[in-house]
């Protein structure tokens, strides 16, 4: 039996531009609804959600956490994600998931590059949200000048749904535009407050804001708008309910404002997560498929339907060893559970169901609908696989795992670290689905691939200290990859004659560059006429997705190539998949060398801020190293340069920033996209390649 009813059930998360401020919300959440009783700081490393050695010393987030807490009679699921680029992939699985999101944004920096990523992030998925701006205390910020950011680059349909109230230059509240009314704060933790009439001083601009917010309302509300228009009478109660249904459908974005630091408007924002963002039964029924028909199929958000679960983490704990998280859509199970792998085909046995706080565990007997929990026991299951009823199978859509940009050669000091390391990297590429572990055959080197430096920064520390191994690290490359520039048609066949049973594989393929960057590798099946058996299509496809994974020019991957199998031919006797796979191979690598390959290599989107006085030396420095200047806006006192740089020319920016600006400037950046690399440096990478006869050593 359910202790919560579905509908007072909030499963959001928390995302954010870096330093934003979303752990320390966060932090009040748990304080002011009791699940804490000592606010812990980031910047003292006691903050709960960041539990990890690593975020601690370095006042950051990098995995998300999640926990439960209570607010009215609302039970509110919370999951804190990092905002840092290279731990992107905890936000993509994290938005996966949940119902709704709280974008937190800083008063002074706004809109700022890696809230337009988690925005997007979030357009993906369909993710409702509202927004909070916080840091209004801070010298410089500007609530309006944060929602003409949203408006301008986020392209949202938002508007303030609260004002910030100052006295002199003191943050004192918020002056509520729905109810007309000032909530004045009494004491430094904010738990006293008062609500007061809007003062005659602010009655002007309160209007003229609540109007604001009643026009973006009655764009999307045909009941706002007939109101609106005819100017009767709108109720605080019509506001929210309009507020609510526009947010559920995506088409309006509420702003709440406040300083999270000096405890000011968390409050009223638990009150906006609750009456504004969905509950499980608000949102559409979840769609999958069922994975012996392939027929599409949808299963209603709630006990009496098949159960139906996620796993969109995996972890490693130090006492129970391997728990998954999951995100319960449908039904319900108990401890000791049966449950179906519906993307590995394959039963699992649940032996303990755990809520999870941070890193703590609350062992509980049976979870429903709309929880998100923790399961030991769990062997095969992995981040992305369905869980399910055995007589009901669906499959929900697989997430979304972004490609590694950097990489770093790893080896063991003696043999019993070579042991512990490998089983140091099966855990955390587990944990991780955007940290890759390559084996170098020619080499004989490991390779570890992430989202960026400090990405493999943490992974090193991790497999240092936690996994007591004792490694050797080359330096940080460059993950290029290599695609093709025309389309051409090659040929591979593979004919072995031993005087026995023979090998015979022959196939023809058209290789073409995709429409489009970014889409990958496509395999499409025209043979006509049984030119290729059925059987040996499969092994055609995996030999040339066996071969993509090193290009001719310099070993480096192959993407964005459409391969397309139009003839081949076979042996009644020596045919073998292995025949047509290696046929596949050769194929694949002929076409290469016709297609006219070409390097890529990762572009980020940097911005810089800098003071006025260093601009000139900064810009100066980009272009040195082949940035493109996209653009220079004022930000407060100081300026802020947007660019496109490539990654191999901004190894270790943070020093070079700080020398040319006497540790003035700060700066972040996000992977954008592949570009061709100039010819003279794809020259220098191709001939270290043929030279040592492969990748050079990092």
């Amino acid at each position: 039996m359910r202790k919560i009813q579905l509908d007072k059930i909030r499963n959001i998360g928390i995302i954010a531009h870096i330093d934003a401020g979303k752990t320390t919300t966060t932090e009040r959440i748990l304080y002011y609804t009791g699940r804490t009783y000592k606010i812990g700081e980031v910047d003292e490393g006691t903050a709960t959600m960041d539990w990890m050695v690593q975020e601690q010393e370095r006042g950051i987030t990098i995995t998300a956490a999640c926990t439960t807490s209570k607010w009215k009679d609302f039970s509110i699921n919370i999951i804190d994600t990092p905002g840092h680029v290279d731990f992107t992939i905890e936000v993509e699985r994290s938005l996966k998931i949940l119902d709704g999101a709280v974008v937190v944004f800083c008063g002074v920096g706004g809109v700022e590059p890696q809230s337009e990523t988690v925005w997007r992030q979030a357009d993906r998925y369909g993710v409702p949200r509202i927004a909070f701006v916080n840091k209004m205390d801070r010298q410089g910020s500007n609530f309006f000048d944060t929602i003409k950011q949203m408006h301008k680059k986020l392209g949202a349909n938002a508007a303030a749904i609260q004002l910030p109230y100052y006295e002199g230059d003191d943050f004192k509240g918020e002056v509520d535009l729905i109810e007309k009314k000032l909530i004045l704060y009494k004491d430094d933790m904010g738990l006293e407050f008062e609500i007061k009439d809007v003062p005659e001083a602010m009655q002007a601009e309160a209007n003229k804001y609540r109007d604001v917010l009643l026009e973006r309302i009655a764009d999307v509300d045909e009941k706002i708008m007939d109101s609106f228009v005819h100017t009767k009478k709108i109720t605080a109660l019509e506001i929210k309910e309009a507020i609510r249904k526009s947010v559920i459908q995506n088409k309006f974005v509420p702003v709440l404002c406040g300083s999270s630091f000096r405890n000011r408007g968390v409050q009223l924002l638990l009150d906006a997560i609750c009456d504004y963002l969905p509950s499980p039964q608000d949102l559409p029924s979840i769609k999958g498929t069922n994975p012996d028909s392939g027929d599409f199929e949808e299963i209603k958000a709630s006990d009496q339907a098949p159960f139906c679960a996620l796993c969109f983490k995996v972890a490693t704990d130090p006492y129970v060893g391997r728990i998954n998280y999951i995100r319960v859509y449908s039904g319900h199970i108990k401890t000791g559970a049966n449950v179906y792998n519906a993307s590995k085909r394959v039963k699992e046995r649940i032996t303990k169901l755990v809520r999870m706080h941070a890193n703590r565990q609350e062992v509980i007997e049976a979870v429903h609908t709309g929880d998100i929990v923790a399961v030991v026991g769990l062997k095969e299951t992995k981040t992305g696989d369905t869980l399910c009823e055995e007589k009901s199978p669906i499959l929900i859509e697989e997430m979304r795992f972004p490609e590694p940009v950097l990489q770093q050669a790893i080896e063991p000091r003696t043999k019993l670290d070579q042991e512990k390391l490998g089983l140091a990297l099966h855990k955390l590429a587990e944990e991780d689905p955007s940290f890759r572990v390559i084996y170098n055959q020619e080499t004989g080197e490991t390779i570890i691939a992430g989202m960026g430096q400090l990405h493999l920064e943490i992974v090193i520390d991790r497999i240092l200290r936690e996994f007591s191994v004792q490694a050797e690290v080359g330096m940080p490359q460059v993950a290029y990859r290599e695609t093709i520039t025309r389309k051409v048609s090659s040929t591979g066949k593979f004919i072995q004659q031993t005087g026995g049973h023979g090998q015979y594989g022959h196939v023809v393929i058209e290789m073409e560059p995709q429409e489009m960057p970014g889409q990958g590798i496509t395999f499409i099946d025209k043979i006509k006429s049984g030119a290729i058996p059925r059987e040996f299509i499969p092994s055609v496809k995996q030999g040339v997705m066996g071969a993509t994974k090193s290009g001719v020019l310099a070993g480096y991957p192959v993407t964005d190539v459409k391969i397309t199998l139009i003839d081949g031919s076979f042996h009644e006797v020596d045919s073998s998949e292995m025949a047509f796979q290696m046929a596949a191979a050769i194929a694949f690598s002929e076409g290469l060398r016709k297609a006219h390959s070409i390097l890529l290599e990762p572009v980020m989107d940097m911005e810089i801020v800098v003071p006025e006085e260093y601009m000139g030396a900064v810009i100066g420095d980009l272009n040195s190293r082949r940035a493109k200047i996209i653009s220079l806006a004022q930000r407060a006192n100081v300026r802020a340069i947007r660019a496109y740089v490539p990654l191999a020319e901004i190894f270790n920016y943070a020093t070079i920033s700080r020398s040319l600006t006497q540790g003035r400037a700060s700066y972040t950046m996000e992977p954008s996209f592949y570009a061709e690399v100039p010819s003279h440096i794809a020259e220098k990478i191709t001939t270290g390649f043929t030279a040592g006869g492969s990748r050079k050593k990092l």
